[in-house]
């Protein structure tokens, strides 16, 4: 599965969605899937840090163990026809990433959580969903975070056609409306090279793209991207006849580093995860005094709180 991580294969034509993200697992049994439309939660109107606490408080967790909400669900999936090649096709509010999108959710996905492995797609999608439902939609906070979908804007596709991707990323700008107020736009990044993920956060109305990467190293690493970037938002602010006062400025941000090969994911999560609940738009160069470093807790709060969503939203 690693090396599967940022790759793309065929794909059965009649399991093909429009903006869904491209599998990235191998394909499975035609005429076994399960195709559901889930409906989203109540929206939550709570203060952001207070929804999170008060969510941690539920789904108790001792590192290194499986929390009780994650073998429950994992007992979910042992009984279910995803064991047997099934898959689970979701439909996503439009507002998680300014248009329809659909996700394919898998056993290769489910177990991603359960034995704490590299993730894909999919699962940062599906945690992403959780965000918006759970801290953002029905509140001002969908007008300061935004989401690019990660199987829209990836190494693997700048390679290939670096106009059209560059043509997405402008087009997800000008689905969020003018963006002269300060806002950030979230883009996990896969380099699609090992499957490493790192976090781009851009704010167009003061011109600062910040870079998370908790690897060492920078964006010189993928010259490509941060040259599809630039270029997406400069023709942004062109087709605005907004003027560009200034170059873009790259702020590497000091962020929480791993310390094995498989945490990047978790980390990008974990990163958006707590500018949201700051309520941050600028994102410290040394980035917050609440995180300086995260422990194996602060991630399994994430796949605890992913796994208390798929069963409050009935994927399984």
């Amino acid at each position: 599965m690693r090396d599967a991580v940022g790759s793309f294969v065929g794909w059965p034509s009649d399991l093909i969605f429009p903006d869904a993200e491209t599998p990235t697992r191998p394909t499975h049994k035609v005429g076994k899937g399960i195709s559901r439309r889930i409906e989203s939660v109540a929206s939550q109107k709570e203060v952001p840090g207070r929804k999170l606490k008060s969510a941690a408080k539920d789904i108790p967790t001792t590192s290194g163990t499986k929390s009780q909400i994650m073998m429950r669900l994992e007992k979910m999936v042992d009984e279910s026809d995803i064991m047997h090649g099934a898959i689970r096709s979701i439909d996503f509010d439009e507002g998680v990433f300014g248009a329809a999108h659909f996700e394919i959710i898998a056993k290769e996905d489910m177990q991603q959580l359960f034995e704490h492995d590299e993730l894909g797609i999919a699962v940062i999608h599906t945690y992403i969903w959780y965000m918006y439902v759970t801290l953002m939609r029905g509140t001002e906070l969908c007008n300061r975070f935004n989401f690019i979908a990660a199987s829209r804007i990836n190494a693997t596709l700048i390679t290939k056609n670096p106009t059209s991707v560059k043509n997405d990323l402008v087009d997800r700008f000008m689905a969020a409306g003018d963006n002269t107020t300060p806002s950030l736009y979230f883009l996990p990044f896969n380099s699609g090279n090992g499957g490493h993920w790192v976090l781009v956060a851009m704010d167009l109305s003061r011109l600062i793209v910040y870079y998370l990467d908790s690897l060492s190293g920078d964006w010189s690493k993928y010259p490509s991207m941060k040259k599809t970037v630039d270029a997406a938002i400069i023709k942004f602010r062109s087709k605005k006849n907004y003027r560009n006062r200034k170059d873009i400025t790259w702020v590497r941000v000091q962020c929480p580093q791993q310390n094995n090969s498989v945490d990047c994911g978790f980390f990008v999560l974990r990163f958006m995860r707590d500018i949201i609940a700051l309520n941050r738009i600028d994102i410290p160069k040394m980035y917050f005094e609440e995180y300086k470093s995260y422990s194996r807790a602060h991630l399994d709060e994430i796949k605890d709180e992913l796994c208390q969503f798929i069963v409050d939203q009935r994927i399984i």
